[in-house]
């Protein structure tokens, strides 16, 4: 065979390893599922009228279109630290360190923790996407080729984030380690534009919001779906995704070629 078809034919089994275990622990992936929805229907439905208020808003519709799309994201900063904690149980359970010593492609290993975990972010953006459309979130101002570019955005982000987590995963001693270490990716959104807009934050605190990847990419999402102006947070969220991906790339592949201690 050549190494690209032994690439290919590994990473699918490692692939397999990890739906299989996806689906026989869902436990993990449904509790990081509860803080988004959770999320969503406290803003909506407590906070909504007077978080419209907030935004220029006349009722709670408009506060839920607004909404949504930093949920999307959240959720995908949520669904990777279930990527972080299972590289984790893998390199403390040794099962890595087999790995290695068999006859298998060495990047089929990560490829396949990184498959699974964007698969798994789609799956959780079109339930909790579900649930945003049951309490009335609707999206007739985007055209198809927006509804692309949206999906095509989450699944980029999906990527970049999953990359890092894998990173943290890797270079964690144990899996509550990486949870913790994870953490990051599920209360950056909470500080960026997912509720309110930027602007409206104090001038010490806007900055924290605007230059960290989830604003650009909240941004771009909310243009999409809504068939607003997007302007240059595009460019910057697909930066930030290429550069995070190339990042927890690099960064993981050190970490797993790394000799162990």
């Amino acid at each position: 065979m050549s190494a690209l078809s032994l690439a290919v034919r590994d990473s699918k089994t490692m692939l397999r390893r990890n739906l299989l275990h996806a689906r026989r622990y869902p436990s993990l992936t449904l509790n990081l599922l509860l803080t988004p929805v959770m999320l969503l229907l406290l803003f909506v439905y407590i906070f909504g009228d007077v978080m419209s208020a907030g935004i220029g808003g006349t009722d709670r519709s408009d506060y839920i279109a607004y909404i949504v799309p930093g949920i999307l994201m959240m959720t995908i900063g949520g669904t990777v630290i279930g990527a972080a904690v299972s590289v984790a149980t893998d390199m403390n359970e040794g099962i890595i360190a087999r790995f290695r010593t068999m006859a298998i492609h060495r990047g089929s290993v990560l490829i396949g923790h990184v498959i699974g975990s964007v698969l798994q972010c789609v799956m959780s953006v079109v339930l909790v996407g579900a649930v945003a459309v049951a309490i009335g979130f609707r999206s007739t101002d985007a055209t198809a080729l927006e509804w692309l570019a949206a999906f095509g955005l989450l699944a980029l982000f999906a990527l970049a984030l999953t990359w890092i987590a894998v990173g943290m995963g890797l270079a964690s001693p144990n899996a509550e380690a990486a949870a913790n270490s994870a953490q990051p990716l599920i209360l950056l959104p909470l500080i960026s534009s997912a509720f309110i807009p930027a602007d409206t934050m104090p001038g010490w605190f806007r900055p924290i919001a605007e230059y960290q990847p989830f604003t650009p990419a909240i941004e771009t999402l909310r243009g999409l779906l809504l068939g607003t102006e997007i302007g240059h947070n595009g460019w910057l969220a697909i930066a930030w995704c290429l550069g995070l991906a190339v990042l927890g790339y690099f960064w993981s592949a050190a970490k797993f070629n790394s000799d162990p201690k």
